[in-house]
């Protein structure tokens, strides 16, 4: 909004023009995000305790996360407040993408909420059936992907990581893939949220990773030098993904160990398609296998753990999802926590070479 009332006010008071520009747009959407997250997480925790809205720990789980039990969660309503706020200051609100992901963010939620309500107040500690919470999040993504596909003009076409011109064409095929990334991405963050900042450390290299390629996507000479897609309009999505960074980096001061509050699925599951849509809207889908690298391995271990435990009778890890196999050979919390921090700012840095290696 701030766009759209102060930017045209450069013609007469010359300071405006700064709104013109991403980068001034885009810190200061960090900022706002940060800043909300940080003052308003104090008395959500207050009142999150008030209402007996404490985490339950599953038994099976590592002996140490029952000290946990109790833990307010469901914060991550405040992650998604602060950046939703923070989007619609500071991001051009004409900008049809932006309310996409916005879209996306507030339909997640939606299906994160009712899971952690059924958990909590209805006391069902698996919440939501599989199947209703993928029903649920396959509807949304294919709403997404419908429109991506009978927009006028949006390729359908996929940038591969490394390669300057090897684009393969999905034809409809793309809308299914659209499904896969946005729901895939969505329950990876879901299955990496099980230790006290561990998630959203991830989420906060991701989001500053998908803030340059969607800066590079939308500019016209910064993607014909790197020999991307142009992409009109997602310029403007770096504004979102920089108030995912901030307002992570606000939560983070509370949910780092030992927590103070949990996110729950209500942030973890709208994060993961925040990041999935707009890895969709880039057209850089597949580099999110690389960005994402910690929730994909965090996914990949319980996928299979399951297979091996069903086909063999055997497990290959401890424990699944990896973070507890990691616990379980006596590692500390905060060392699992810490040495996949790393793990996802290598990869992301990674990620980023591939934008100029083709």
């Amino acid at each position: 909004m701030f766009y759209l009332w102060l930017y045209p006010l450069h013609t007469e008071i010359s300071f405006f023009n700064v709104f013109r520009y991403l980068s001034f747009r885009i810190i200061y959407a960090a900022v706002t995000a940060f800043v909300i997250a940080f003052l308003l997480a104090p008395p959500m925790i207050k009142k999150l305790q008030e209402l007996k809205l404490g985490q339950r720990v599953r038994e099976e789980g590592p002996s140490r996360h029952l000290a946990k039990t109790g833990t307010p969660t469901m914060g991550g309503i405040l992650i998604i407040f602060a950046v939703l706020l923070s989007t619609l200051l500071w991001a051009d609100i004409t900008n049809l993408y932006v309310w996409l992901v916005m879209l996306s963010i507030v339909g997640f939620g939606l299906v994160g909420f009712v899971d952690d309500y059924v958990k909590i107040l209805k006391g069902r500690p698996k919440g939501l059936t599989a199947f209703q919470k993928l029903t649920a999040q396959t509807g949304i993504a294919l709403g997404i992907g419908l429109f991506f596909y009978s927009s006028t003009g949006y390729s359908t076409e996929l940038s591969v990581p490394f390669f300057k011109t090897f684009t393969p064409d999905l034809g409809p095929l793309y809308i299914p893939f659209a499904v896969l990334v946005i729901v895939g991405c969505s329950n990876a963050v879901n299955l990496t949220d099980g230790l006290d900042g561990l998630a959203i450390g991830p989420v906060m290299i991701a989001s500053v990773a998908y803030t340059i390629v969607a800066y590079a996507a939308g500019n016209r000479v910064v993607s014909d030098y790197l020999l991307i897609p142009y992409i009109e309009g997602a310029g403007e999505l770096s504004i979102l993904t920089a108030a995912i960074f901030g307002s992570s980096l606000g939560f983070l001061w509370f949910n780092t160990y030992p927590a103070s509050v949990f996110m729950g699925d209500v942030g973890s599951l709208p994060l993961g398609a925040a990041l999935g849509t707009v890895a969709v809207v880039s057209k850089h889908e597949l580099l999110l296998l690389l960005v994402g690298g910690v929730f994909v391995m965090e996914a990949v271990s319980v996928i299979f753990q399951v297979l091996s435990f069903k086909s063999r009778g055997k497990r290959i890890f401890l424990m699944a999802p990896l973070h507890h196999h990691f616990e379980l050979k006596g590692w500390e919390e905060p060392k699992v926590v810490v040495r996949l921090w790393i793990v996802a700012i290598i990869l992301s840095l990674l990620s980023l070479s591939t934008l100029k290696l083709r």
